[in-house]
């Protein structure tokens, strides 16, 4: 079963659904708030966890400065559209948990793209 680390951008309904579905999601907003990007990168990496972020700058970090990860799931979500957040990451872990390990993977409302990752 996989493992997530949320960053603080994450909506906090997210960090919910995945807990009350069984999954261990540690919250960097309970557990080391105001952590960098790069050292949320570097947390997950020992304990295998893929980051949950809606912050655009993991794509830099992954793609651009080729940092390690586990994998990323990058959200992006209007505001209007909100509600349908935790049940659409749900859908998708549920679906595609095999596939998000060691990719990166942009959800939105309409739509979701894997994205392997090299090595």
């Amino acid at each position: 079963m996989l493992r997530f680390l949320a960053d603080e951008s994450c909506d906090f309904s997210v960090v919910r659904g995945l807990r009350a579905a069984g999954f261990d999601v540690v919250a960097v907003v309970e557990t080391a708030p105001g952590t960098t990007d790069e050292r949320v990168i570097e947390l997950a990496r020992p304990e295998s966890r893929v980051v949950l972020t809606e912050d655009r700058d993991f794509g830099r970090l992954v793609f651009a400065a080729t940092h390690a990860t586990s994998g990323v799931i990058f959200i992006r979500f209007p505001a209007g559209r909100r509600t349908e957040l935790p049940g659409r990451i749900l859908d998708l872990v549920q679906a595609e948990e095999s596939r998000l390990e060691k990719s990166f993977t942009v959800v939105g409302p309409n739509r979701i793209r894997i994205r392997t990752l090299p090595g």
